[in-house]
């Protein structure tokens, strides 16, 4: 798979979705980057060495917002190809990463934290 075809799949992944949860996808852009930055690893956590990231979501969730929240700029989710293409380079195997990771971000939006989305398997 290229970075063409994996930008394609996370569309087909959003389109996948149901209908009430795409409606809710307001002011959230979903961007495919090429890689995390080193940066951007450490913001989170995680070291730059030895651990990466598939996705990031970068954003006020929904249920954190109130009626005044102001939605100046988009709330954002990144799918990072090189690491996906990467550790995943049977086809089937990296589509299902890509829809668990699309469908984890996705669930941060909606205010999950990590805990309530690895009970749910993403």
């Amino acid at each position: 798979m290229n970075h063409n075809e994996l930008r394609e799949e996370v569309a087909r992944v959003l389109d996948k979705l149901p209908r009430r949860f795409r409606r809710q996808l307001r002011n959230l852009e979903i961007v495919v980057e090429e890689k995390p930055d080193p940066e951007l690893l450490l913001s989170v956590g995680l070291d730059p060495r030895h651990q990466t990231l598939y996705g990031l979501y970068q954003g006020v969730p929904l249920p954190d917002r109130s009626a005044f929240y102001p939605p100046i700029l988009p709330d954002k989710i990144t799918i990072f190809a090189e690491p996906l293409l990467r550790d995943f380079p049977d086809p089937d195997g990296l589509r299902e990463q890509i829809r668990t990771t699309v469908l984890h971000e996705i669930a941060h939006y909606f205010g999950m934290d990590d805990d309530e989305i690895d009970k749910l398997g993403y």
